[in-house]
């Protein structure tokens, strides 16, 4: 099964060869509030070689908590598509907006949570952490 997207002026497109949609999240951190215009950023966990990438990409680097995060943005309409970063080597954090009918998609897990907009109300049973979870943490929730 197959995942298909694109940025916003369809320059880039993005296809995700997985059995099954990869574990989505949502993050609340200020970054993902700054870097998507709005209350959370919502990313899919991607083996690398899951993801492939038709078109090329602009990318700039981000450091910050230690870690060296790259993102891949469109040039020409400056949609953020997927990160790389040094947190989870050989994955790619797909910005789950690009995906095609993305509005199906439900987080499985919501981080950073002490920085939620107060009118955000997440659901019960889904796992929360205050800031970012532990990669043990994070993986059994992630991974099933």
């Amino acid at each position: 099964m197959g995942f298909t997207g694109h940025c916003r002026c369809g320059r880039i497109t993005l296809a995700i060869d997985a059995p099954a949609l990869p574990p989505l999240y949502a993050c609340h951190c200020l970054d993902c509030q700054r870097w998507s215009g709005s209350a959370f950023g919502l990313h899919l966990l991607c083996l690398g070689a899951s993801v492939r990438v038709d078109g090329e990409p602009v990318t700039f680097v981000h450091e910050g908590a230690g870690h060296t995060s790259t993102q891949y943005a469109c040039g020409a309409c400056h949609t953020r598509l997927f990160n790389e970063t040094t947190a989870a080597p050989g994955m790619r954090v797909v910005r789950a907006g690009v995906l095609e009918g993305a509005e199906r998609f439900e987080p499985v897990a919501h981080i950073w949570t002490r920085r939620k907009q107060p009118w955000v109300v997440l659901p019960q049973g889904v796992a929360q952490w205050a800031q970012t979870p532990t990669a043990e943490e994070f993986g059994q929730v992630l991974m099933g």
